[in-house]
């Protein structure tokens, strides 16, 4: 028999949404690793001559599979998914989130804070968590529509990857000053 995550909820300790908030917080005010875009992949971006499309390709590939803050809010969205149908919406929405600020950000260099959306990021995942734990619904009494929550954060994620990128102060061609 399958329990609703409100029932999960009420068998958790409370300290454990305290410890999974205290986690995301101190991964993300953790230098923005999730985010950093330095070493070989920054070299590897500042080499391209002209609208070279594969290392931005590359480098966004790369950011999704392996930068933590997606991992996390990912695994939090799909944690109680039991139909692959679901699994792949969601997924589907916040990849599409995703994609839309962060050709938006870079291409019409729009300039945001990347602290602001760093820490926006960090509560995505605290958001998630306190979701999954039945907190909307024991604390508020209502129930947001996650749909909606995982296209919004998905859209605040890419502009943390646009912010990045922006910081290797790239040319209107996509290549590197010299």
């Amino acid at each position: 028999m399958r329990q609703s995550p409100s029932r999960y909820a009420s068998c958790l300790h409370p300290l454990s949404f305290v410890a999974i908030v205290s986690a995301a917080v101190l991964m993300e005010c953790n230098g923005a690793f999730a985010h950093g875009i330095g070493g070989q992949d920054a070299a590897f971006v500042a080499g391209t001559r002209g609208p070279d499309l594969m290392p931005f390709m590359y480098l966004g590939a790369k950011h999704m599979v392996t930068g933590y803050d997606h991992l996390l809010f990912i695994f939090g969205v799909i944690f109680f998914l039991y139909r692959l149908r679901d699994v792949v919406l969601y997924v589907t929405l916040f990849s599409i989130g995703h994609s839309i600020t962060l050709l938006t950000g870079v291409l019409l260099r729009i300039d945001v804070n990347a602290y602001l959306v760093d820490a926006v990021i960090g509560l995505s995942v605290a958001y998630k968590a306190f979701d999954n734990l039945g907190g909307f619904k024991s604390v508020f009494g209502v129930q947001p529509d996650t749909r909606a929550a995982v296209a919004i954060f998905g859209l605040i994620h890419g502009f943390g990857l646009a912010t990045k990128l922006q910081a290797l102060g790239l040319n209107a061609n996509g290549s590197s000053p010299t």
